[in-house]
Order: structure tokens, then C-alpha cells, then sequence
């Protein structure tokens, strides 16, 4: 019996961009299985072109809703409902929202308070409203697209009258547009890492709030006191887990006491060995 984590991945196609999949699938994989893979959006636009070309190559299943008014939300309420119809099928550990948009903020609340472990990938600038909402938030940030463009812009010249030729063979249909895909984000320096005010005070408030008696704090009581806490993976740093980043701060001491790994603040760890381990 296959026990991984059932996902369901909904993509609204016109919050998002086609370069970014093969981040999604591929962190999706970590997690668990994709069952079910649901692209929504205007499929007629000439916008998702690049969407369409994706979408044949991953099994994802296309979604049409017709925008019925400019600037209208049609995508979003379709892919809204089904999320519904499918959480109440019972057949899902989470769900996956390709988007940033917080518009699907609501939703993302609704699923968590129905025990769903909701993965939310956008941009960087997505609304922190969104990203809080989701038990993890990825930053997928796409390549522009806008060089992608087969057709040029430019001015055309005036053709130049040649002696009529033999009419030849149909040229053979262009490659597909190039589509990059997304890169992980970037691993920040430690300097960049202590700039982040945000960051270090998430990760001093965490560990004051489950260090011990001796001032030092597990681990992995700082990983669940911030997965409890909000969205954060150490992903969106550069760093495939906590243990990496906390080293690259430079911030904290950390001491191998058995099994466990501890940290303190690096102001109040005078005497204690750091671990040696090298950040991946």
C-alpha cells in the first residue's frame, strides 16, 4: 500500500508562471504524490500559451473557465469550488496552491482548519497574508517571460520584388517556445542571512520559547515551534533544512548532546563547542 501524502496540486495558470513547474513538481515529489493536477484559466487567452505547452508534458489536466468579465475572477472561484468538492471526497492529505494571489487566502484558512497541510508556491512579493495562510510558503521566482515572444515588434521593411520562383516545400513548424525553468532561490551569505530582521527575530523568539533549564534549546522544538508559527522552510534561503541556516547566521552555538542537536544565542555560548558541520 503506498503511504505517502496524497496532494492535490491546483495551479491558477493566470497568477503564475509555467517556468516555475519543475520547482513545484519536484518539491511535490519530497512530499508526497500529486493525484490530482488541475491547471485553471482562460485556455482560449493567448497569455497561457506557454501553460499549454507544460501542461501536455506533466499530465496536468487542463481547466477551462471563461472569463466573463475583464479583470473578473471566474479562474478563481472555479478553482476555489473544486478544492472544495475534493476536501470533502476525503481523499487528500494536503493540497498544493500554484499562485500569488491573496485571493486564495480564505481558502488556504478553510483547508488548514480541516486538518489539510496546505504547500503554497508564488513569488517572493506574494501578500504575507497568503504565505501565513499556507503551512509552508515556496518562493518560486520565474524567469521574465517577456523575451520569450516569437513574434518580433519591429518595424517591417518594404519587400523587395523578386523574379517569381517555383513555389517551395511548407517550411516545417517552429520549436516550441524556450521555456526555463524556475531556479531555486539563491543560498543568502550569513551577512545576508543577519540582515533579514524578520528572520532573526523568528529565530531568537523561537528559541527562547523552548529553551530549557540550561538556556540551551533542541533543535528540532525550534523547527515545530516555527512550522506552528507560520510558513517558513529554509528552502526560500537556500538551504534544504533548519540546522544549515542556523549555522550560516553565525548567530547561535550549537552543542551534540547525545542524539540531539541544541542551539543558544551566540552572545550567551562563550564556552561551548559549536558542531562542525558544513551548511548544504
Amino acid at each position: 500500500m503506498d503511504d505517502r501524502m496524497r496532494v492535490a496540486l491546483l495551479i491558477d495558470a493566470d497568477n503564475a508562471s509555467a517556468s516555475t513547474l519543475e520547482y513545484v513538481l519536484g518539491e511535490l515529489a519530497d512530499l508526497g504524490v500529486a493525484n490530482v493536477r488541475r491547471a485553471y484559466g482562460d485556455w482560449a487567452s493567448s497569455h497561457l500559451k506557454l501553460w499549454r505547452d507544460a501542461l501536455l508534458d506533466n499530465a496536468i489536466q487542463p481547466m477551462q473557465q471563461i472569463a466573463y468579465a475583464k479583470k473578473g475572477n471566474a479562474s478563481d472561484m472555479a478553482m476555489i469550488v473544486d478544492a472544495m468538492d475534493l476536501l470533502y471526497t476525503g481523499r487528500f492529505d494536503a493540497f498544493a496552491l500554484v499562485s500569488s494571489d491573496s485571493d486564495f487566502t480564505p481558502l488556504a484558512m478553510r483547508l488548514r482548519a480541516a486538518n489539510m497541510a496546505v504547500y503554497g508556491f508564488g513569488k517572493a512579493q506574494t501578500p504575507n497574508a497568503f504565505k501565513a495562510a499556507c503551512s509552508t510558503f515556496f518562493h518560486v521566482d520565474a524567469p521574465e517571460e517577456a523575451s520569450f515572444a516569437t513574434v518580433s515588434t519591429a518595424p517591417v521593411a518594404a519587400p523587395v520584388v523578386a523574379p517569381e520562383l517555383p513555389a517551395a516545400a511548407p517550411a516545417l513548424s517552429a520549436s516550441p517556445p524556450y521555456r526555463p525553468a524556475a531556479e531555486p532561490p539563491k543560498k543568502r551569505t550569513g551577512a545576508e542571512l543577519r540582515g533579514d530582521s524578520g528572520l532573526v527575530i523568528l529565530l531568537r523568539s523561537a528559541t527562547e520559547a523552548v529553551k530549557g533549564e540550561d538556556g540551551w534549546s533542541h533543535l528540532g522544538a525550534i523547527g515545530n515551534h516555527i512550522a506552528n508559527r507560520g510558513s517558513f522552510t529554509p528552502k526560500n534561503y537556500g538551504y534544504r533544512t533548519l540546522k544549515p541556516l542556523i549555522v550560516a547566521t553565525e548567530l547561535f552555538a550549537l552543542h551534540q548532546d547525545g542524539n540531539h542537536i541544541k542551539a543558544l544565542p551566540s552572545k550567551s555560548a562563550k564556552n561551548k563547542p559549536a558542531v562542525k558541520s558544513a551548511a548544504k
